[in-house]
């Protein structure tokens, strides 16, 4: 066997296992992304009170009144984390969540560079699942099987 031949054999092998790994990986970001927001959410429902003062004094979200802005906030950060968690809707539920992050940024001005870098890895890692799909652990994955037939 030449050693062409036998980089084939290795490379072919290793992208079995990247592809194998993919779901998994796919599922991981989907994971970590929605815990991010969640938690933010749990955080913000624990004291409506202090949330719409603080979207009435600290963010400065475009177009709403700081109460709207502080329950529709909170509630995205409850229900679409769940969505992109389980896959379900996984590509919207990103999509609106990659934009919601970019409102979180450009809506608190006070955002010192750390916190900017990780709205920036928040947002890289959303892409994942919205370029690419939720992937095959998903809920998605599971119904576009069931209609297919």
């Amino acid at each position: 066997m030449s050693l062409l031949a036998k980089l084939n054999t290795i490379c072919t092998s290793a992208v079995r296992v990247l592809e194998w790994l993919q779901p998994v990986f796919v599922l991981g970001v989907r994971l970590y992304a929605s815990s991010v927001f969640f938690k933010s959410g749990l955080t913000k429902i624990a004291s409506m009170d202090s949330t719409i003062l603080l979207f009435t004094y600290e963010y400065q979200v475009p177009l709403l009144s700081p109460t709207v802005a502080a329950y529709l906030g909170t509630g995205a950060e409850l229900v679409l984390p769940v969505l992109l968690a389980l896959g379900l809707g996984g590509r919207m539920a990103a999509a609106a969540l990659f934009v919601f992050n970019i409102v979180a940024v450009i809506s608190y001005p006070e955002l010192n560079e750390t916190g900017l870098l990780q709205h920036e890895y928040l947002g890289a890692l959303l892409l994942v699942p919205l370029l690419y799909g939720p992937g095959m652990l998903s809920m998605d994955w599971i119904v576009r099987r069931k209609l297919a037939g």
